[in-house]
Order: C-alpha cells, then structure tokens, then sequence
C-alpha cells in the first residue's frame, strides 16, 4: 500500500482562493508557516461574497456563528459553515465552505477544506485537513513533541525533516478518524482512509485503508 506525503497526493483542492497556497507547496506542512500571510492578502484583496466582520475576520454567505464562541484574527470562514458554542477560533485559521466547527473546538494555524467536520471537543492545531475530512468527537491532533525536537515525517522509505517545532496532522481528503483518536505530531493519512476510535497514531498511513491500530492497516474492499 502505497505512502502518499506530497500535497498533489493527498488533497484535490477545488477551492478558488486556497488553490495557489497548495499548488506551490510541495509538502502539505510547507504551508503552516504561510496561512496568517496568505489571510492578510486575501483580506486585502477580498473574495466576492465575503465581507470583514471586524479587522483580520473574513467571513462568507450565510455563516452561522452562535454566541460564546471566541475568534481571534486572522481568520478566513467559508460560506454555509456553522461555528457552534464554546468553539475557540486562536488565529492563523482557514476554514473552507460548508464546514462544522463543533462545541468546545479549538483550532490554531491550520486549514480545513471544503465540508470538513470537527463537530465536537476537538483540538486542531498546526494541521491541514482536506476535503470531507470528518473527525470523532474528542479526537485531537497533537502537534508538539515532548522534547520539543523538530517534527520529522518518516515514510517506508524515507525521513522527511519539517524543520518544525510544531506540526500536527495531515489528512487527506475524506479522511474518517475515530473518537477520541489521537493523531501524534507529524501524522500523515492518505485520501480515502478511516481510522478506528481510541487510537494514538503516529507515522503515514496508506490511502483507501482501515487502521485498526498502529500495526493493524487493511486494504479497503
């Protein structure tokens, strides 16, 4: 089964305004260090049919933001997505059209594309999430190392150094992950993929499979 890392690889990105930022990163977690400069400029620019809300806040058509949420600049949320109680917006985030950002959510310096779920108690941190990517209630994507060493991404046949200190998860699109899984900093998941709940992962995981643990990998059929 075949180890995908590249962003051409994992993700299909339809989305007009997100298609430059993947298209001229090689690797998925090239972009982590790029997201709140690529907000400003499309805050400076503008994408029809949004409007700024308040400063460094981009918002689209018909999103529905309930009370007690927090949502600090800069952020970019796409049209139709929901915000739901209690969810913690830090900065640095851009989430696609049609999206579920559940209740007691927090997300920091990651992308989601169109209708990906985080719908609730889930953490997402320096991660790219592609499109559909739906993740169980609790599971979370841990993005720093105990040690606090750079992230490396280890492939069958390779050691990938991100020269990042902070680098959580990189899910194809539609990924499935399982309540309260944990995705350890540096977790690659191919397209297609779910992932069994109460698992803690770390590693790439193949496309078009089941992961039943970390040395439990079946093809789909």
């Amino acid at each position: 089964m075949n180890k995908f890392v590249k962003t051409t690889e994992l993700f299909d990105c339809s989305n007009t305004y997100l298609k430059p930022l993947f298209e001229n990163s090689v690797y998925p977690w090239d972009m982590l260090g790029k997201i709140g400069d690529y907000i400003t400029e499309l805050i400076k620019t503008g994408i029809p049919g949004y409007i700024e809300t308040k400063k460094g806040v981009l918002i689209g058509k018909r999103v529905k933001v309930y009370s007690n949420t927090t949502i600090e600049p800069p952020v970019i949320i796409g049209s139709d997505t929901e915000i739901r109680p209690g969810a913690f917006i830090r900065g640095n985030v851009i989430i696609g059209e049609g999206c579920v950002i559940g209740n007691s959510s927090e997300l920091k310096n990651c992308i989601m594309l169109d209708n990906v779920q985080v719908p609730h108690y889930n953490y997402i941190g320096d991660s790219i999430l592609g499109y559909k990517a739906h993740m169980g209630a609790g599971s979370i994507t841990s993005n720093v190392k105990s040690d606090k060493s750079h992230v490396t991404i280890k492939t069958d046949n390779a050691k990938i150094e991100t020269g990042l200190k902070k680098c959580g998860a990189m899910l194809g699109d539609h990924v499935e992950v399982g309540c309260n899984a944990v995705l350890n900093p540096g977790t690659v998941i191919g397209k297609n993929t779910s992932v069994y709940p109460l698992t803690s992962l770390r590693g790439v995981y193949p496309e078009n499979s089941i992961v039943k643990d970390t040395k439990t990998v079946v093809k789909r059929v």
